[in-house]
């Protein structure tokens, strides 16, 4: 009988379970799934099969013994005490990889020397010369773990971890190792799939591993046969003719898989992650087994002639904003899944599992994975045909609303030529959102914005209101999950609103009356664009010709960029956030209007700013708008700021900044705003919010306060 050995299979976290059922599959008898990986005996030969056979598996150990150990002087001799010149060959370089602590030992460096040291001893008293360290490719690599007072001493038959194939080099966004996309697959039934004639398609592929990992399942392909070194390779123990026999064994059974056609396709929108899984595909010798191609996820679309298994890694999102933004993603995804891939296998894998509810698909198993140290969700799907899905009353209810919404909204739009506008504000009480329609000069866009729901709102049912109402909003403005972008707007105070929720940094162009201006639908709360003041925007364009303007408080400086093609003689912006004054310098060169001396642009906090200019150059403007937030107590102000208790003030001081016959625009969006009667009684005081209000916000008319006032 061939000696037996206690070998170990580690994997990542999840796949324990996975892992001895392929071990099983490799010869094994009786493998017993531990944390982190699989545990059994036998022979060398099974050690090197699984080696090369392996899709689970990040590390094979071949298991010299436990020790106990009290100190470290007791880690050195255990170390010290194993039979090395049985396992290292003269002239060999050593690694030590070292887990675990002790009180005695507290650091895995301070273990990895004092076993390094028992190594090197027993070599030099046996007469041999002292073997070198090499920490990134060793002649032979070491695998110590202490716990629970007992050294575990391995030699790694793997050397560097066994994810790493060979046909991967830039890793794309957010890559899976190739053994944990192998698990994915493992647990979504793949290989049967495979084995019925079923496709495999991945519609968000990126770097393209979870297709090539399919490949290599469909085409018997040993994911380790095109690795050129192994741990194994100058390990003492090492029968060059095992592991020759099972390199003919596997070049066998690939030459004959590869002449199976499955449909194997990934897609994705970015070009260049594209670009990366085509060269990982052609160093994996795939070329003509797997397609890749660039597509939008709303273009995905079922491949080959069975049903198959349709696989994603979707975007997570590390941030909330981000996870936010992403709902409209993964509802789109769950409604191409439903429709157009009947009688398929899905499996979607995510960290961030409160998504998938977005999906709207039935479960069937979901499995919890380790993607290194993040925990995430595998969710299991058995795709129903679904063509013609009644929509639920609510849903039926809103599309509804919007066409009814759209029709009432037409001929304005179409005479005002208006491309940036409000289609819905919280009109059915089930489904309490904002959505803004853009039409940029790149394409249609939706801002969604969720009213964050009470604690009492069970939270599944608020996602499955939220997957519903996306569904409705992208098929009645005819426009893909790209296209729709969602927040969820919470009680803000002071700047919060103005903070970002992502950093793509992309901006489209929209416009207004004569102006083109920039807005970021991604990465703030609000767009750079607050489309309430549109008409008041227009009317200070209007207002402005010959005049010195103000513009206080000025945010992205729309307002500025009115009153400039309006014919200003000069205009002044001033805004605290350096932000938004780079954001307002970029939209007045968006329109020809270069920054400088006429056109200046301020950074000050605006309380401040206003008390010493009424100070000190009373009379130099002729038209003045401030639009002050509702409260305020930013650490780069001098003070708190609150509109309803100190706004007489700014006025006054704004009103000193008048010339004879000058105008100053006040607004604000405090509910319940009222306008200090000392105020009213000093100056002459006209309330223009009706004549503000736009017809797509007359279902908010208290959106927003206006007054014109005047010396």
């Amino acid at each position: 009988m061939s000696e037996q050995y206690a070998l170990f299979a580690a994997c990542p976290r999840g796949l324990e379970t996975a892992l001895a059922q392929e071990l099983v599959t490799l010869g094994a008898e009786k493998p017993r799934a531990l944390r982190a990986g699989v545990s059994w005996e036998g022979d060398l030969v099974q050690a090197l099969r699984v080696c090369l056979w392996s899709r689970l598996a990040t590390r094979v150990l071949l298991g010299l013994g436990a020790f106990p150990v009290t100190d470290a002087d007791s880690l050195y001799e255990a170390a010290r005490g194993v039979p090395w010149d049985e396992h290292l060959l003269p002239g060999d370089t050593l690694a030590v990889d070292f887990h675990g602590s002790s009180e005695a030992v507290r650091h895995t460096r301070f273990g990895a020397q004092r076993v390094k040291d028992g190594v090197v001893d027993y070599m030099r008293a046996q007469g041999q010369p002292r073997p070198a360290v090499d920490t990134t490719a060793p002649d032979l690599r070491i695998n110590a773990v202490l716990a629970g007072g007992r050294l575990r001493l391995s030699i790694d038959l793997s050397g560097e971890s066994l994810h790493r194939r060979g046909y991967r080099q830039g890793g794309g966004r957010a890559p899976l190792k190739e053994n944990l996309a192998a698990g994915i697959l493992w647990l979504a039934g793949w290989p049967e799939v495979a084995e019925q004639g079923g496709g495999l398609l991945d519609p968000m592929c990126g770097s393209g591993t979870l297709v090539i990992e399919g490949a290599m399942i469909a085409q018997d392909r040993a994911p380790g046969l095109a690795r050129e070194r192994w741990g194994f390779e100058r390990w003492a123990g090492h029968v060059p003719v095992h592991w020759k026999r099972l390199l003919e064994e596997a070049r066998e059974r690939a030459a004959a898989g590869a002449q199976r056609r499955l449909a194997l396709v990934g897609y994705d929108q970015d070009p260049s992650a594209i670009r990366i899984a085509l060269a990982a595909r052609e160093r994996a010798g795939l070329r003509d087994a797997v397609h890749f191609e660039r597509r939008d996820i709303d273009r995905a679309e079922p491949v080959g002639q069975s049903p198959g298994l349709v696989v994603v890694n979707p975007p997570y999102g590390e941030r909330l904003g981000q996870r936010q933004a992403l709902v409209s993603l993964y509802t789109a995804l769950g409604a191409r899944l439903r429709s157009d891939f009947g009688g398929w296998r899905g499996a979607v894998f995510t960290a961030a599992p409160e998504l998938l509810d977005y999906l709207g698909l039935s479960l069937d198993s979901r499995h919890a994975l380790y993607n290194g140290a993040l925990e995430s969700r595998l969710a299991v799907f058995s795709l129903r045909e679904q063509r013609g899905q009644q929509r639920s009353a609510g849903a039926n209810a809103l599309a509804n609303r919007l066409q009814k919404n759209h029709r009432h909204l037409r001929r304005w739009l179409r005479r005002e030529s208006v491309s940036a506008w409000r289609l819905y504000d919280g009109d059915l009480p089930e489904y309490a959102l904002a959505v803004d329609v853009y039409e940029t000069e790149s394409g249609r866009h939706a801002h969604v914005q969720e009213y964050q729901a009470p604690r009492s709102v069970d939270p599944r049912s608020a996602r499955r209101r939220l997957r519903e109402a996306l569904e409705v909003i992208a098929e009645h403005l005819e426009i893909g999950p790209d296209q729709v972008h969602l927040k969820v707007r919470r009680r803000q105070k002071g700047a919060a609103q103005y903070r970002p929720v992502d950093q793509t940094g992309e901006r489209l162009v929209v416009r207004e009356g004569a102006a083109r201006l920039y807005i970021n639908l991604r990465d703030y709360l609000d767009t750079g664009l607050f489309l309430d003041h549109r008409m008041t925007r227009l009317r200070l364009g209007e207002l402005a010709t010959g005049r010195r303007f103000l513009n206080l408080f000025a945010y992205t400086g729309a307002a500025t960029v009115h009153a400039a093609l309006g014919g200003a003689k000069h205009t002044t912006t001033v805004d605290l956030s350096r932000t938004y004054l780079d954001w307002a310098r970029d939209n007045l060169r968006l329109n020809g209007v270069e920054p400088g001396a006429q056109h200046h642009l301020e950074r000050a906090d605006c309380l401040a700013w206003l008390a010493e200019q009424s100070r000190q150059r009373p009379g130099q403007y002729d038209l003045i708008f401030m639009d002050p937030p509702t409260f305020s107590n930013s650490k780069r102000m001098r003070e708190s700021f609150d509109v309803q208790r100190d706004h007489p003030r700014l006025v006054r001081q704004a009103m000193q900044l008048l010339a004879p016959g000058g105008l100053l625009v006040f607004s604000c969006n405090r509910r319940g705003f009222k306008l200090d009667e000392g105020v009213v009684a000093e100056f002459s005081c006209r309330d223009t919010t009706r004549d503000t209000i736009p017809p797509d916000y007359t279902r908010n008319p208290g959106v927003h306060v206006c007054w014109e006032i005047q010396h």
